[in-house]
């Protein structure tokens, strides 16, 4: 219904402050008048456990990068109560869309170390067949879209599919994950418009980790964030504090009922901080202080749900290094294994275009191959590729 005024009222959007919802403080005690949401022991351990892991895998795998064994990588260091749980509170069928930085979602789910390390080396057990760079993950069977590098071409298309699980009527709402920085994209403004208009179980979930690469929030928008737009477009939201994973928990929990249950999409800004660098190629001391990264440390999602469950009888500290230890090894010892596949089949290059390969695609494979042959140094992996029974640089160095 239309209000009327009778003399120029102009708004800013002060008048609508967004709180942050809270259960845990750093020291893993429930704030006074919160009270814990309902999970078990199994779960609360489940979610804990892909945070961990992760974050040893982040630890390893970047370590591998320094090393020259690996040509990118991207940490979710400092995010993973955000991401793992938001994760945790969904249906495990419900369709996740990510960013780049939410490997502890598939973790949660149970992508294998195997699966990690396959991807990451690009090599014959790779779903995406070599094709992506590092950190682009995808899991038909575990309902994760594989990622795409362009920035929130993920946010619309959660919506379009929401749109298809609202008329499936089966149950389900698709998630989608992105920073800060991408909600500067117009992509994600479309999307939000187009889930509100067409009402459909979408949850938009934004990481604020405080940078777009190197440009820190302050420089990105003058508003408060990202939480308040969605009035602009009529939608439910709540901000989280992104390093108390109970808190996560519960916002995604409730905001996947409201998406479910009202096929209505509902906006979750999590106020994180992004612990490691932007990625594999970014130096962070360039744009920011280490004492502002040490002050968000004692902010850790890890040891703040660790020491909740441990008060709870739920984990102890034996039971933490056994964890560390022994995952550890197996990131290790997994990789190892990775790195010495071969790569896919060269022919793999021309499939999954046409149904059938076209004989322009067929010549250029073969001039390829010649190529390769005619300079196999230059290429070790296609050389082989196309004769597995030479042994390339790649595979000494993982002897090393």
């Amino acid at each position: 219904m239309t209000q009327y005024v009778h003399q120029p009222a102009f708004m800013t959007g002060d008048e609508f402050a967004i709180e942050t919802f809270a259960l845990l403080n750093p020291d893993g005690e429930l704030y006074e008048g919160a009270r814990a949401p309902e999970i078990t022991q199994e779960h609360a351990r489940r979610l804990y456990q892909a945070m961990l892991a992760t974050r040893i895998l982040d630890e390893r795998m970047m370590a591998a990068q320094r090393q020259g064994r690996l040509s990118f990588y991207m940490q979710c260091t400092g995010e993973e109560a955000a991401v793992v749980g938001a994760t945790a509170a969904l249906d495990d069928a419900d369709m996740i869309m990510a960013q780049y930085r939410e490997q502890g979602a598939l973790m949660y789910r149970g992508f294998s170390i195997d699966e990690f390390m396959n991807q990451l080396f690009g090599n014959e057990l790779d779903y995406g067949k070599g094709r992506q760079m590092p950190i682009h993950y995808g899991s038909r069977k575990l309902h994760y879209m594989t990622i795409s590098s362009p920035l929130a071409t993920q946010i619309p298309q959660a919506t379009g599919y929401a749109y298809g699980q609202k008329l499936a009527g089966e149950g389900h709402c698709t998630l989608t994950f992105f920073g800060e920085g991408a909600a500067s994209e117009g992509d994600f403004h479309a999307a939000l418009n187009m889930a509100s208009v067409h009402q459909v179980p979408v949850i938009f979930f934004c990481r604020n980790n405080g940078y777009a690469i190197s440009t820190p929030a302050t420089e990105q928008f003058a508003a408060d964030g990202i939480a308040p737009r969605a009035f602009g477009y009529h939608m439910h939201v709540i901000r989280v504090d992104g390093n108390d994973a109970l808190a996560v928990f519960e916002a995604t929990r409730q905001a996947r009922r409201i998406a479910v249950e009202k096929n209505q999409p509902v906006l979750i800004e999590a106020m994180s901080y992004r612990l490691a660098a932007h990625s594999s190629s970014d130096d962070p001391s360039g744009y920011r202080a280490k004492s502002e990264e040490e002050a968000w440390r004692v902010k850790d999602p890890l040891l703040r749900m660790q020491r909740w469950m441990a008060k709870k009888g739920w984990w102890s500290d034996e039971e933490e290094a056994s964890q560390q230890e022994t995952l550890r090894r197996e990131v290790l010892d997994t990789m190892k294994r990775a790195e010495k596949r071969p790569p896919p089949p060269l022919e793999s290059l021309i499939s999954d275009v046409y149904a059938d390969v076209t004989p322009a695609l067929q010549r250029q494979l073969d001039q390829l191959k010649r190529h390769i042959r005619r300079y196999p140094d230059a290429y070790p992996r296609g050389a082989q590729s196309l004769d597995p029974s030479l042994s390339s640089a790649a595979d000494h160095q993982g002897d090393a």
